[in-house]
């Protein structure tokens, strides 16, 4: 359900501080020149829905710019990397990770403030991944100098990119909650979820009691995004699905790569089961957690006259 029109002007304008934080400065970049390009475009109509789609997408694509880099890199890697050369094919894609981040940040696609929830995801999934590693919920591919263990020092890049696409789409879209639950209870909520990825080996599985918390607590949250002109509803417990849902997608593509793979895939590939979904659900709440450290939810501004 969309919230009243704002003039062409107006939309811009809130544009250039997304969130309570100003956009980097290629993004202002952008955004100039976007707000150029559609400052004549219709308030209404088929077309004015056409626009607000296509911007919304733009916004997502360059949200996932990162994340996009990386996947982009495993399959080449896993494509046309030679397998007999001096660099190692894992060492190769953490050479690539490292300057896929230093442009990053280089280049002001990310803000210093930011980079550490990209550190904190780093340190949060490397240890989940040497632990998991080691018990064979799953395993990489071997070779290499670069790695922890059986673990390739690129795949902290992997959870770095969730945490880069959450900050991002957090400032592109203005995001704001309504009846967000008290901060203090989400990141106990995400403990548990987090402690629980390693206690399941050894005791009671809790990860259905966990997602009943996740659904009680965040069931009445609404969360509003500003596409262009206009701002959006959605329930966040359909967006942790959602992005959920595309984590799924990429990480089908990175087991067909071969650069991990489950056990049940170890005698040929087939798509990772769809009880991943729910994995990937509460590690969602994980990660809104550790954004929201150095986001704090803001409630929507009030209605214009």
């Amino acid at each position: 359900m969309s919230e009243p029109s704002l003039p062409a002007d107006a939309a811009g304008r809130g544009s250039r501080r997304a969130g309570g934080h100003e956009l980097t400065a290629v993004e202002r970049w952008i955004d100039d020149r976007a707000n150029r390009l559609l400052r004549d475009a219709p308030g209404g109509g088929v077309r004015a829905r056409l626009v607000e789609f296509l911007v919304f997408g733009a916004k997502q694509a360059w949200a996932c710019v990162f994340g996009a880099a990386m996947l982009l890199v495993i399959v080449a890697a896993r494509l046309w990397y030679p397998d007999d050369v001096w660099l190692a094919r894992n060492d190769a894609l953490v050479v690539a990770a490292v300057v896929i981040q230093v442009v990053m940040i280089a280049t002001r696609l990310e803000t210093g403030r930011e980079l550490w929830v990209i550190v904190l995801f780093h340190l949060v999934g490397t240890g989940m991944e040497l632990f998991k590693t080691g018990v064979g919920s799953w395993e990489y591919d071997g070779g290499g100098v670069l790695h922890l263990g059986a673990v390739p020092l690129y795949t902290g890049f992997m959870y770095a990119a969730v945490g880069s696409y959450l900050v991002r789409v957090y400032r592109l879209f203005d995001l704001r909650f309504d009846r967000y639950p008290r901060v203090w209870l989400t990141t106990l909520i995400a403990a548990g979820i987090y402690v629980n990825f390693f206690s399941q080996h050894y005791v009671v599985d809790l990860r259905w009691v966990l997602l009943a918390a996740v659904l009680v607590v965040f069931a009445r949250t609404i969360m509003h995004f500003r596409v262009f002109r206009r701002t959006y509803r959605m329930p966040v417990l359909l967006a942790f699905l959602l992005v959920a849902g595309f984590i799924w997608i990429a990480e089908n593509i990175g087991t067909v790569t071969g650069a991990w793979l489950y056990p049940n895939q170890e005698d040929g590939w087939q798509l990772v089961p769809l009880t991943k979904l729910v994995s990937w659900f509460l590690l969602m709440m994980i990660s809104v957690v550790m954004v929201t450290w150095v986001y704090p939810p803001k409630r929507p501004d009030p209605r214009p006259a």
